[in-house]
């Protein structure tokens, strides 16, 4: 017996949507009949994602957003409204990184650091964006009765990263406001729940050196990298009456990669 998302005409705001986890994310949502609100801080492939997210049966539409600025996420969330009056899952993938060491030491003296611009740019999109979109999406799932607010962590939230101090702290920060929220929403019907992917085939993974993309797969229990249809098939679960009782929950898509280190 198939599984019944009753996600057919929900209002799905995806964050970081023109490429990777985003993409296959709004495309999942898209195959499941509901209406797609892609956000991306580019609008490079604008067009090409509409025109898939259109061929997958949805009504969709895209706006340029950055999501650490506060105006540009509110006009986007009213202008979402405006279009078909709700919002009914909010999916924070959102996301970049800029690693550095926190102190790298050679030959006896400071050779860098990591510094306060990749801190901050770091923390402005995947700690302070996920506060802001969040924020103004709740009101209106308030009002309506209810929603999904699905948020990317990462394992490196749970273990931690060489290298990866910002993204690190961002990635376990959202773990905790994802606990917070659940504890607060949830009395509006409004489940909160995080998804921590392990490594994932993307853009960014492939300008890895081929050496560091076999390491990570060595540490991995199933033996490969994951794909992004794999985190996207997450997310269409916890937004889904599948997962109704499933809340505050982090949830690790890793192919054991935690067990693995």
């Amino acid at each position: 017996m198939a599984i019944e998302t009753g996600l057919r005409g929900k209002v799905v705001v995806v964050t970081g949507a023109a490429a990777g986890i985003g993409r296959a994310t709004a495309l999942r949502f898209a195959r499941e009949g509901a209406r797609v609100a892609a956000w991306d801080v580019s609008d490079a492939k604008s067009a090409a994602l509409l025109e898939e997210l259109g061929a997958a049966g949805a009504e969709a539409c895209f706006t340029k957003v950055n999501v650490a600025d506060g105006g540009a996420v509110a006009a986007a969330v009213e202008a979402t409204v405006a279009r078909w009056g709700r919002v009914d899952v909010l999916v924070n993938n959102a996301g970049i990184v800029r690693d550095a060491q926190l102190v790298k030491w050679k030959d006896g003296a400071v050779a860098s650091t990591m510094s306060d611009e990749a801190w901050d740019a770091v923390i402005g999109v995947n700690l302070k964006g996920v506060f802001l979109c969040t924020r103004a999406v709740v009101p209106h799932m308030i009002k309506q009765g209810g929603g999904a607010i699905l948020n990317a962590s990462s394992v490196v939230g749970l273990y931690g990263n060489f290298g990866q101090t910002n993204y690190a702290a961002t990635k376990g920060g959202l773990i905790t406001m994802t606990r917070t929220w659940a504890r607060e929403l949830g009395r509006y019907g409004i489940r909160v729940n995080a998804v921590a992917p392990g490594f994932i085939a993307t853009e960014i993974l492939a300008a890895m050196p081929e050496k560091v993309i076999e390491g990570m797969v060595s540490h991995t229990p199933l033996g490969r990298m994951g794909k992004p249809d794999d985190i996207a098939n997450a997310y269409v679960w916890l937004a889904s009456d599948a997962a109704a009782f499933v809340h505050g929950a982090v949830i690790s898509v890793d192919g054991g990669l935690v067990l693995g280190t």
